[in-house]
């Protein structure tokens, strides 16, 4: 197979990374070689590609197939699978969150910061009669974990709903791969085609505790860095569905407002 090589660039960042692609899709995911990380590490530590510049989507190449449920993948050595995916996952922990950078807020949270704050959403939620406390939690980590590759995709990126599952969901699938198929992949693959989907239960609760976590994040910028970040909660107003969403929601309203 012939290496292509892509760079897709960010209005706001000059850093992307480089790496061959992948097979089947015309689109062509970047990753950083050692020596490429490194020394964009040293000139920028803790930015990361956000925001992915649009790729025009081509005719018959909408979705992909990730594992099923009863693929029969054979795993590689799992000591190798398992470093080389928690290395590529690095990234969510080094890619700040791209609607805190549009608004120009200092020291913004990674994306890894968002999932792990839901982790724990999930965890100290009350129970929910036929919600599944331990799916949500595993569901809050992994839902975003597609963003190791292609970066926090926003609206303002100008990138459709359509394009952005598309790419998601390829980089979903080369993860899986790394990881070297089998169960643990596809759990993963599952939990975050459930989400997407928004097909489950739990996916309901977690979709409103993304809500949360953004707007409790938006508050506590507000109140450290002096900053109005209303159109955060104006986006979600009115959004919630789940009774535990709502409740979170509007306490953290009610405190926004008292200070004021």
């Amino acid at each position: 197979m012939k290496n292509v090589n892509r760079v897709f660039f960010c209005k706001s960042l000059s850093l992307v990374f480089l790496v061959p692609s992948f097979t089947r899709s015309t689109l062509r995911f970047t990753y950083s070689s050692a020596s490429a990380s490194a020394s964009a590490a040293s000139s920028s530590p803790n930015r990361a590609i956000h925001c992915m510049a649009s790729d025009s989507p081509q005719p018959g190449h909408g979705s992909v197939s990730l594992p099923s449920p009863n693929s029969a993948a054979v795993p590689t050595s799992s000591a190798s699978s398992a470093i080389d995916f928690l290395s590529l996952c690095t990234r969510l922990k080094t890619t700040p969150r791209a609607g805190w950078i549009k608004r120009d807020v200092k020291d913004p949270e990674s994306i890894a910061d968002h999932m792990y704050r839901m982790g724990l959403m999930a965890l100290i939620s009350s129970d929910i009669p036929g919600v599944n406390r331990d799916k949500c939690m595993k569901m809050a980590i992994v839902h975003d974990i597609a963003e190791a590759i292609v970066g926090d995709i926003t609206p303002s990126c100008g990138i459709s709903k359509e394009e952005k599952n598309r790419r998601e969901s390829e980089a979903l699938e080369h993860m899986c791969k790394l990881l070297g198929g089998g169960e643990r992949a596809n759990e993963i693959a599952e939990l975050w085609r459930e989400y997407e989907e928004n097909s489950s239960p739990e996916a309901k609760v977690v979709k409103d505790f993304d809500k949360v976590e953004m707007i409790l994040q938006a508050l506590e910028y507000e109140q450290a860095q002096g900053k109005d970040l209303e159109e955060f909660f104006q986006s979600t107003a009115g959004k919630f569905l789940t009774d535990i969403g709502k409740a979170w929601a509007s306490e953290i309203v009610s405190r926004r407002r008292k200070q004021h």
